[in-house]
């Protein structure tokens, strides 16, 4: 019995002191990707809160002239003591912006890989058109992610609008207004109901395409949904040069329930 005490004392030394000449490892961050909704700060959910204003670090795009949308709409339950990460996007057809995610990722990794949870906010729903997206494509293989579902300015705007979108089977499309003339004109000829948005400059090519197809009496416009300067006009009265890019059509159902 003494001999297989001395077998196994060696190695038990040898766990030991590896073990305390190891560096200690550190677990990752947990990266977060919070949809702050769409404008509104009351429509933030209380999971999102929760987690907003207890993380370590807070990230969120940035346009280039300095403007945080995203930010703006939480704005009051950001402390003090968070650090903040801006991550600066063109949004630009001109310029494409996945090199401006890389670096994101790049900075935000660094956090991760330091153990502090980074929370990502995005306007209205990370999943949906959001810019999230993109870093969620970049981290989480690497770091362990959770996604805080966020209202969509697609169903914050019928709610403002107070019109049902859909009824029964019918079948919603969303659509953006970046599409060319062709893919749009074809996709809302047998839309049951749709929803198109970034609308910006690209408003006079989809006000034509909803006259040719007969649309135009049923769509709804609405720009900046549930912000402070949300605001409702009639399609026909638009001046094209005003028109946001946080802007959206809204062509809800013929269907009526019976």
């Amino acid at each position: 019995m003494n001999g297989g005490m001395d077998q196994e004392q060696p190695n038990n030394e040898a766990t030991f002191f590896t073990n305390l000449l190891s560096p200690t490892t550190i677990s990752p961050g947990k990266l977060y990707g919070i949809g702050v909704g769409p404008g509104d700060p009351e429509l933030l959910t209380l999971k999102a809160y929760r987690i907003l204003t207890t993380v370590p670090v807070i990230a969120y795009p940035s346009l280039e002239n300095g403007k945080v949308l995203a930010r703006a709409i939480v704005a009051d339950f950001i402390g003090s003591q968070q650090v903040e990460i801006a991550m600066p996007l063109p949004f630009s057809v001109e310029r494409s912006s996945q090199p401006f995610y890389d670096i994101a990722a790049q900075k935000i990794a660094a956090y991760l890989s330091n153990g502090q949870d980074v929370a990502v906010l995005c306007e209205g729903e990370p999943m949906l058109y959001g810019t999230f997206m993109y870093l969620f494509q970049r981290l989480a293989s690497r770091f362990p992610a959770e996604i805080v579902p966020g209202i969509s300015s697609t169903m914050a705007s019928a709610a403002m609008l107070g019109v049902p979108i859909t009824f029964r089977n019918d079948v919603l499309s969303i659509m953006p207004a970046t599409l060319d003339g062709k893919t749009l004109r074809d996709r809302l000829a047998v839309a049951d109901a749709a929803v198109i948005i970034k609308l910006g400059r690209h408003f006079v090519k989809v006000r034509t395409i909803l006259n040719e197809l007969g649309l135009l009496h049923r769509a709804l416009y609405i720009e900046r949904a549930t912000q402070p300067n949300q605001r409702i006009v009639p399609i026909t009265e638009l001046d094209p040069v005003e028109v946001p890019y946080w802007s959206l059509i809204l062509i809800p159902s013929q269907t009526q329930p019976q």
